[in-house]
C-alpha cells in the first residue's frame, strides 16, 4: 500500500516536473510564430475557464440560479465592472434566484 502511494507521488512530480522544464530546455530562442505565442498567451484563461465554468453551475442549489449569475456577470464584466463588484453582483442573483426558484 505504502509503495502505490510513493509510486504516485513521484508520478506526480516528475510529470508536473517535466511539464515545466522541458520548455525552458527545448525552447531558447524567442518564438517568433504569431499562431504559437497567441496560443500560448490564451492557454491560462482557457484553463480558467474551463476550471470554474462547471462550478458556476453546480455550486448553487439550482442550476439555473448559477446560469443567470454566470449571465449577469458576463453583461456587468462587459460594462466595465471590476472584480469585486461583479462577485457581489452574482453572489446577490444567486441568492435571489435561489430564494424564488
Amino acid at each position: 500500500m505504502n509503495t502505490y502511494i510513493y509510486l504516485s507521488i513521484f508520478t506526480a512530480f516528475f510529470v508536473s516536473y517535466l511539464i515545466r522544464v522541458l520548455p525552458l530546455t527545448l525552447i531558447r530562442k524567442p518564438i517568433k510564430n504569431r499562431f504559437i505565442r497567441s496560443f500560448l498567451y490564451y492557454v491560462p484563461y482557457i484553463t480558467l475557464a474551463v476550471m470554474t465554468f462547471p462550478a458556476i453551475i453546480e455550486a448553487t442549489q439550482s442550476p439555473v440560479a448559477g446560469i443567470i449569475a454566470l449571465i449577469v456577470g458576463i453583461l456587468l464584466s462587459y460594462f466595465g465592472l471590476g472584480l469585486f463588484p461583479v462577485a457581489c453582483a452574482c453572489c446577490a442573483v444567486v441568492f435571489i434566484a435561489e430564494f424564488f426558484l
